[in-house]
């Protein structure tokens, strides 16, 4: 490869990061989310990291077909359930856990010939308004579930608006009084209720992001007395030098004006490897291991560096995109999106290691 672009993938953060989660919530079970592959990770990449998880969580039949493949014999969650008779079938023969969020939903399970009960996470709409039964549906959508031969376990489950904000209260209590007279586990809290709302630990705790080390709340700072590790760094090294005199410009739309005589060091990443092209002028960005910021326009295949507190940098140095010193949640606040976005937008082709 004639670029030094490289990600980067730490298995062994993600089991410092499940153990982590499990002192937190020492009285439930985890589901180990590692939808939209894994948060751009590869699946396969990270699951030396997952044996100590007690069922992984993900979104397509495909993902759940890829992890039994690999060897797992616990619980799988499909998040978003099934959607056809043909989705039935399949999770009856990938022995799947499903989650149940409509009528249609149960419908399709009622009707199914399967070899075994289907074990189901039915859902209740309790405030975020997107998939679930509304509370005072949830009790009958429950009975029908319990009648039917097809299905087996019934886990009650819900999902969080706003945990991140801090709270949460609101939404216990809608899914509390709805289900207080249904017998069976209780499946609440995301990585933001893991971490600040143990209310919400229940039976089964279901973590994203910060199994991979981000912040749900998308701030680097809200988590940082958290010894969570990042999972991917994104390196790459310092191809080109200028020195810019005071007033000259770097980049396309000349939108960076020097204001001094300042160095200014090239960097083999662009948008088209997955950095965000907007990110601004003042992006967190290391040069061997010395915080600087980006400066300038982010293009396709590259973007620029203030040298100026890198008194040793060459062409060669050492770049740290995001990783442990530069988190990714401060390069993605810094470009108006969130760290789960940069993870899942990592570029073809840019080249992987397992580290």
């Amino acid at each position: 490869m004639p670029r030094p672009i490289l990600a980067q993938i730490h298995p062994d953060a993600i089991a410092n990061n499940l153990e982590l989660i499990r002192q937190k919530t020492p009285h439930s079970r985890v589901w180990a989310v590692v939808k939209a592959n894994a948060y751009g990770h590869g699946i396969e990449r990270i699951y030396p990291g997952l044996a100590r998880a007690d069922g992984i969580a993900l979104l397509d039949l495909d993902e759940a077909a890829r992890v039994r493949e690999l060897g797992w014999k616990k619980p799988i969650l499909l998040l978003e359930g099934i959607f056809t008779a043909a989705d039935v079938a399949v999770a009856d023969e990938l022995r799947l856990t499903v989650a149940v969020h409509c009528t249609e939903q149960l419908d399709l399970l009622l009707a199914a010939k399967v070899q075994r009960p289907i074990d189901i996470n039915l859902k209740m709409n309790s405030g975020m308004n997107r998939l679930g039964f509304r509370p005072d549906a949830f009790k009958t959508a429950w009975e029908r579930a319990r009648s039917a031969a097809s299905i087996g376990e019934i886990t009650l489950m819900s999902h969080f608006a706003n945990a991140d904000e801090g709270d949460v209260d609101w939404q216990v209590e809608q899914f509390d009084a709805a289900a207080r007279e249904l017998p069976g586990a209780r499946s609440l809290a995301n990585s933001a209720a893991v971490l600040w709302h143990p209310r919400a630990h229940r039976d089964w705790v279901r973590p994203g992001i910060i199994l991979y080390g981000g912040s749900p709340s998308g701030m680097s700072r809200h988590i940082n007395d958290i010894p969570l590790h990042a999972s991917m760094s994104l390196t790459s090294r310092i191809i080109g030098m200028q020195t810019l005199s005071e007033q000259e410009t770097v980049g396309y739309g000349r939108r960076f004006e020097a204001d001094r005589p300042m160095r200014i060091g090239v960097v083999a990443c662009g948008y088209a490897d997955g950095y965000p092209r907007h990110a601004s002028t003042g992006t967190p960005i290391a040069v061997d291991g010395v915080l600087t910021r980006v400066v300038g326009r982010v293009s396709m295949d590259m973007l620029t560096v203030d040298l100026t507190p890198c008194l040793d940098a060459h062409i060669g140095s050492q770049v740290e995109l995001w990783g442990n010193q530069v988190k990714v949640d401060d390069v993605a606040s810094a470009s108006g999106t969130i760290g789960y976005e940069l993870m899942c937008a990592l570029a073809r082709r840019v080249p992987v290691q397992v580290n």
